[in-house]
């Protein structure tokens, strides 16, 4: 396999490019793609490598992947968009737009507690399909009836699924378009939260790598205490985990058409890396959320013991925030916002350093204490600024 990238990059980011082609020269990606915006400038956009290892076909300029819960920026940013337009306050109870809410105490809960992952509705209480989970008001009527796992904004625990669906129903009920129509209308349209026909054509296969491969820690990154380590080790391998049960329900490949057509607001994105940090390009612009609004979401409403990933987490509304979960270097630590995925995908923004980048890979790497593909890119990015 090639290890060297096509696309373009500004030569002052050269670095960037140099860490994307080591990391396809030594096997820490199969395929992948990186961008980077600077003040609404393509600075970086970069490809390579392998999309299917079972065709051998390579990533090209189009190709799209899976990106997971990167999905979740993208999300927060139709809510915010939906409650500028309609003039509605995040902290308004939940039950005033959304009445069957209401029941089993959760009268209380207002959408920030679920943009910021406190509302104790991150498992769902029974088995749902794939295509039962296709259906976003069927999954609104399966949350409104459930009771929370905690008291609602008292803590703060990822619902790794969950949080499409009762954030995605504000979006629904104000616009009447599912979270990944009311997307690809105004967001961008390379943007798909369901994705299907020529949208997949080209998507990358998800694969994973030996297992004594797939998990690492992030060098240079604080490190993390062995007791968060053994947490975290639990959360990840036991079945009666609440990040288990939070995370694979449904059941589903990344690679099956019918879960990528599916449209989950939580972890439904397919998309290029140039479309995700064009996507973040445009919201450190103005473009799509005003400054004031965007700088209320990217302030932090929880920091912590992560009840669900069993170590620190930190949220804005729907934005993930530099901590032992979201591993950025220094420069970086105190302005960026944005949501990596699964395996390895970060879609990041800095307000204050006019950056957006995006890295998507298909080579799955499990860890919930970062990726060092990512952080070694954002860290080449930081360097030439």
């Amino acid at each position: 396999m090639s290890s060297s990238a096509a696309g373009h990059v500004d030569p002052a980011f050269a670095e960037v490019q140099a860490v994307f082609e080591a990391g396809l020269a030594d096997g820490d990606d199969l395929g992948a793609a990186v961008a980077v915006f600077v003040d609404g400038r393509a600075v970086v956009d970069l490809w390579g490598g392998i999309a299917d290892r079972q065709t051998g076909r390579p990533w090209t300029r189009d190709t799209a992947c899976p990106t997971f819960s990167c999905t979740k920026g993208v999300t927060a940013t139709a809510v915010l968009m939906v409650a500028q337009q309609y003039g509605h306050g995040v902290d308004e109870p939940v039950s005033a737009w959304w009445p069957e809410f209401a029941q089993h105490g959760k009268h209380e809960i207002t959408l920030t507690d679920l943009m910021a992952h406190r509302a104790g509705l991150p498992v769902l209480e029974r088995p749902v399909s794939v295509a039962q989970a296709a259906d976003p008001a069927a999954m609104a009527d399966l949350l409104a009836a459930q009771c929370p796992l905690w008291q609602p904004g008292t803590e703060h625990g990822y619902h790794a699924l969950t949080f499409g669906w009762l954030v995605g129903e504000f979006v629904r009920r104000h616009s009447d378009m599912t979270v990944g129509e009311f997307t690809r209308r105004h967001l961008g349209d390379g943007l798909f939260i369901g994705a299907s026909g020529a949208a997949v054509r080209d998507v990358a296969r998800v694969s994973s790598p030996p297992p004594e491969q797939r998990a690492w820690s992030t060098e240079n990154a604080p490190p993390i205490p062995d007791d968060t380590v053994a947490e975290m080790v639990t959360a990840m391998s036991d079945p009666e985990s609440l990040f288990i049960r939070a995370s694979s329900n449904p059941v589903a490949s990344y690679n099956d058409p019918e879960v990528l057509a599916a449209g989950w607001p939580a972890s439904g994105l397919v998309t290029t890396a140039r479309d995700l940090a064009r996507f973040y390009g445009d919201l450190t612009s103005g473009t799509l959320v005003a400054p004031g609004p965007l700088c209320e979401a990217t302030t932090e409403r929880v920091r912590g013991n992560d009840r669900v990933l069993r170590l620190e987490s930190a949220f804005g509304l729907g934005y993930m925030l530099p901590s032992q979960n979201f591993v950025v270097p220094e420069p970086a630590q105190r302005t960026a916002f944005g949501h990596p995925g699964a395996g390895g995908s970060v879609g990041l923004a800095d307000l204050e350093h006019k950056v957006a980048f995006a890295f998507v890979p298909n080579l799955r790497r499990d860890w919930l204490a970062g990726d060092r593909r990512a952080y070694r890119l954002i860290a080449a990015v930081y360097n030439a600024l």
